[in-house]
C-alpha cells in the first residue's frame, strides 16, 4: 500500500513576520517527529490577514521569489526532508502583485508554484485591492512523494479548478486558508458558512476521487480600520478522503497540528467504483466557458 503522511499547521499569528515564522519553524518540526512527508501552511502565514483593509503600506509585505521567504522555507524543506506547501505575498513587480502557493520539494528545491486564480472583494475580504488574478493556469506540481493540485482559499469554492488539476493528473488537491466569521453573524449564519466550506471541498473530493488536504487559520484578528469588529478565523483544517470522508479535522478555536496518513491507492479504488471522468459528456460542456447563460 502507498501512503503518504501529511502534516498540517492550523496556527494563529501575530503582527511579527519573524515570530510567526520561528512558530511555523517550531510546528514543522513538530509534524515531521511525527512522520510527516508532506507539510501544509495556512495561506498568507506569515503575516496577520493584512487584507481586512486597503493600505499601500501593506504591498512592503510583498516579496520577490524566489526571496527571503523562500530561502527560509527552502531550507526547512531540505532539514527535514519534507515536501513543503507555502502560501507567500509575491511582488512579481513594482505594482504587480501575486497571492501565490510555492511548493518545496525534500532537497529543498522549488518544484513550483501556484498563483491564486479567483480573488474576493467583500467587506473585510479586500483581496483584489492587493492581488493580480493568476496567470499560469491550474497545473498540478510534481514532487517526490506525487502531484500536488495545490490552489488557494477563494478557489476552493469553484468545481472547475479541482477538476482541470484531476484531469491533469493530480493525486491529491491541496487548499492554504484563510477564512472565518464576522462577529455580527447569528450563530446559526455561522454554522450555515462554515458547512458549506466544507461540503464544498468534500464534494471535490467526491467528484475527482481525490483526497483533499484544506488549512485554515485560527484565532481572531482586528480589523485596524474599524469598519467590522475583526475576523474570526475558523480554524477547522480537515483532510478527506476520496469519497468525501473525514479522515482528520482540527479545532475551531485552537491552535493544532495534524498528521494524517492518507491511502494513495484508495483514489485507484474510487475511481474503479464511481467512473465520473468516464462518463462526463464533454461534448456537451462548452458553455462553461461562458460567463452566464442568458
Amino acid at each position: 500500500m502507498r501512503t503518504v503522511i501529511i502534516g498540517l499547521i492550523q496556527q494563529t499569528n501575530v503582527e511579527s513576520v519573524q515570530e510567526n515564522m520561528q512558530k511555523l519553524r517550531r510546528n514543522i518540526e513538530n509534524v515531521t517527529r511525527q512522520g510527516a512527508q508532506l507539510v501544509v501552511l495556512q495561506e498568507l502565514h506569515n503575516s496577520l490577514y493584512f487584507c481586512q483593509t486597503e493600505d499601500t503600506d501593506k504591498f512592503d509585505l510583498a516579496e520577490p521569489i524566489p526571496g527571503i521567504s523562500t530561502k527560509f522555507y527552502s531550507a526547512l524543506a531540505a532539514q527535514y526532508n519534507v515536501v513543503l506547501v507555502t502560501s507567500l505575498f509575491e511582488k512579481r513587480a513594482p505594482g504587480l502583485y501575486h497571492n501565490t502557493a510555492v511548493v518545496f520539494d525534500v532537497d529543498g528545491s522549488i518544484a513550483g508554484k501556484y498563483r491564486k486564480m479567483h480573488i474576493p472583494d467583500d467587506p473585510a475580504y479586500y483581496e483584489k485591492f492587493y492581488f493580480t488574478p493568476g496567470d499560469i493556469g491550474f497545473q498540478p506540481i510534481q514532487t517526490s512523494i506525487g502531484k500536488l493540485g495545490v490552489q488557494v482559499c477563494w478557489d476552493q469554492w469553484y468545481p472547475e479548478g479541482a477538476r482541470l488539476m484531476a484531469l491533469r493528473g493530480a493525486e491529491i488537491l491541496i487548499y492554504p486558508t484563510a477564512i472565518g466569521w464576522e462577529s455580527s453573524d447569528t450563530e446559526e449564519e455561522k454554522a450555515r458558512q462554515l458547512e458549506a466550506w466544507i461540503v464544498s471541498q468534500r464534494g471535490h473530493a467526491v467528484a475527482n476521487g481525490l483526497p483533499v488536504v484544506a488549512v485554515n487559520r485560527v484565532g481572531h484578528e482586528p480589523d485596524l480600520s474599524e469598519r467590522t469588529n475583526g475576523i474570526q478565523f475558523w480554524g477547522n483544517s480537515f483532510v478527506a478522503g476520496p469519497q468525501g470522508e473525514i479522515l482528520a479535522q482540527a479545532s475551531n478555536s485552537a491552535e493544532q497540528n495534524l498528521v494524517v496518513e492518507v491511502d494513495m491507492e484508495r483514489s485507484e479504488n474510487v475511481r474503479r467504483w464511481w467512473p465520473f471522468l468516464r462518463d462526463r459528456r464533454i461534448d456537451e460542456f462548452s458553455d462553461l466557458t461562458k460567463r452566464y447563460l442568458d
